[in-house]
């Protein structure tokens, strides 16, 4: 296991992830083939499988790290059942914030990517994140998860996906909203484990307010000091989950896609919009967060593009607009359909 993947996230968690990696590396020893229904891979098990269509599978699993089971939606690059043994580079993408019943699907069906990436030649992996799970191992008072979403996410899902699909070490990561969060605090907190990130309307400064992370709990009826503790007592760890202060963490050169609107109505959205306060926060954090990570000398691509909502339109439009970026991180090749204006603000 690398230690990068494991980067210091406070004692408490530094133990039960040592725990946790331990176990997961004796039962990935003794994985000598592929995995099959009710087998294990990374300590990860798939419980069901459905083929909804020759591109789109669903995965049922049973995730130590979360100690319950949920769903993971991959999509398939073309031909990939004709080329059997084959290793693929590997796009996660992350959902946002606040669907408690599949915002893991959202991805396919209110940005419709599977049209996007019809000639993509990589894996696209939307797993569970939780409502408000943050892509974060919980502090839970210091007991740590479950929930365990990044160990989930970074541990036993790519070695699950290995064995079922052939995924490989190439991978970016990518999200809206909550997932855009997580994206580039994935990418910062495990340098190397991603070659490429991108966020569309992500909160990037986690500490700006630190109440509205908070609500999100509370309004699921969840403990809001649960998921990273007292934004005062525990500043450490809300600091090692603000994207604006991992900037510093990313190498020189690391390809990062940046999108936001600025909360005023724009072209994809409906008649009669109002101003949206809430993408509004989130340019400002953007502009922030750009201009941060530029002076670390990350290679940022940043699409501020002004009038604009916190709704799919814009995320669907902007992860087309990023799948060049990323495709090309990963070594993957691809043609995007034309998608709006992709032009880059600043």
């Amino acid at each position: 296991m690398s230690p990068s993947l494991l980067g210091p996230l406070g004692g408490g968690l530094r133990a039960r992830r040592a725990a946790v990696c331990s176990v997961l590396a004796a039962l990935i020893a003794v994985a000598a083939q592929p995995a099959a229904a009710g087998s294990s891979a990374g300590g990860a098990t798939v419980v069901t499988r459905e083929r909804v269509d020759e591109r789109v599978l669903d995965l049922t699993i049973a995730s130590p790290a979360l100690g319950t089971e949920v769903a993971t939606r991959v999509l398939l690059p073309r031909g990939h059942a004709d080329r059997p043994g084959r290793t693929w580079p590997v796009i996660y993408l992350l959902h946002g914030c606040c669907n408690a019943t599949g915002g893991w699907l959202d991805w396919t069906g209110a940005a419709d990517i599977a049209a996007v990436t019809a000639d993509t030649e990589a894996l696209i992996v939307m797993p569970e994140g939780g409502p408000v799970g943050y892509y974060s191992d919980w502090w839970n008072g210091g007991l740590g998860g479950p929930p365990a979403w990044e160990t989930f996410h970074l541990v036993e899902l790519p070695a699950l996906l290995a064995d079922e699909v052939g995924a490989g070490e190439e991978r970016a990561v990518a999200g809206n909203s909550m997932g855009g969060t997580g994206a580039l605090g994935y990418a910062a907190r495990h340098p190397g484990f991603f070659r490429a990130a991108a966020s569309y309307s992500g909160r990037l400064d986690t500490q700006a307010d630190p109440a509205a992370v908070m609500n999100r709990l509370a309004d699921f009826g969840l403990d809001p000091l649960a998921l990273w503790g007292d934004p005062v007592a525990q500043e450490e760890i809300w600091t090692r989950h603000n994207p604006l202060a991992l900037a510093r963490h990313l190498p020189p050169g690391f390809p990062v896609y940046v999108s936001s609107g600025n909360g005023e109505p724009g072209p994809l959205d409906e008649p009669g919009a109002e101003h949206d306060a809430l993408e509004a926060g989130f340019g400002e954090m953007a502009a922030a967060y750009v201009a941060e990570a530029r002076a670390r000398g990350v290679a940022v691509t940043a699409n501020l593009y002004g009038p604009g909502t916190h709704a799919w339109p814009y995320w669907g439009r902007e992860f087309a607009c990023s799948l060049p970026l990323l495709a090309r991180a990963i070594g993957a090749a691809t043609s995007v359909p034309p998608k709006g204006n992709c032009s880059v603000s600043i």
